[in-house]
């Protein structure tokens, strides 16, 4: 049989539990092609002033930078700021001093990923309690998804974290541009979904109160 007589085979005619599971699966693939980015070690190396401060945990150097520089928020080659750096690399004081100085704690990087969303989905309790205290919204949209910092944990089942955001008042049925909730990301692609599910959360209904 030539090329020509093969037949052809449409999206439509196939099954639709297989359907389903084609689509969940290039889902997962395009959230891996754009999930968070720290900085590489080149990128690193490449890091002087602030950023290096940053990253070498010096807070004595930084707040030398920080009282010498003409300007906080500046962006390394992938759009990071340096309390996007702090972020990643768990530096709660240098997170603390940057926003002191100015830094803006909603700010987006090139991905559009904010402080609280990176420390969403890395797990990490202490930096994101860290990140409602110094005034970021839990309810950004983030990501090239128009998600949130909700949507993103839920999809990865860090129930904890799930817990912290809607108590600081994360938006509950935000929809991404996938049309998904974080309710749906936790039942179809998250590590917690049940979990989630039984785990009765009540936003906190004074959102200055940060019992976090």
């Amino acid at each position: 049989m030539n090329e020509k007589s093969k037949p052809k085979i449409l999206f439509s005619q196939i099954q639709p539990s297989y359907r389903i599971a084609i689509l969940l699966s290039l889902l997962v693939c395009a959230s891996s092609l754009f999930a968070q980015t720290p900085p590489n070690t080149w990128q690193v190396l490449k890091y002087s002033g602030l950023f290096e401060a940053v990253v070498e945990r010096d807070p004595v150097a930084l707040e030398q930078h920080i009282a010498t520089t003409r300007k906080i928020d500046e962006r390394d080659d992938h759009g990071r700021t340096e309390l996007h750096v702090a972020t990643y690399t768990t530096n709660y004081e240098a997170m603390r001093l940057l926003v002191e100085a100015g830094a803006d704690p909603n700010a987006l990087e090139y991905e559009r990923y904010d402080i609280v969303t990176i420390a969403a989905v890395a797990n990490d309790i202490e930096g994101l309690r860290l990140t409602l205290k110094l005034g970021a919204s839990p309810g950004n949209t983030t990501s090239l998804y128009d998600g949130t910092a909700l949507i993103a944990a839920a999809h990865l089942g860090h129930v904890e974290v799930v817990q912290t955001l809607i108590r600081a008042g994360a938006p509950l049925d935000h929809v991404n541009n996938l049309n998904w909730t974080a309710l749906i990301e936790s039942i179809v692609l998250g590590d917690g979904g049940q979990r989630l599910l039984l785990t009765p959360v009540q936003p906190n209904s004074n959102p200055s109160e940060k019992t976090l």
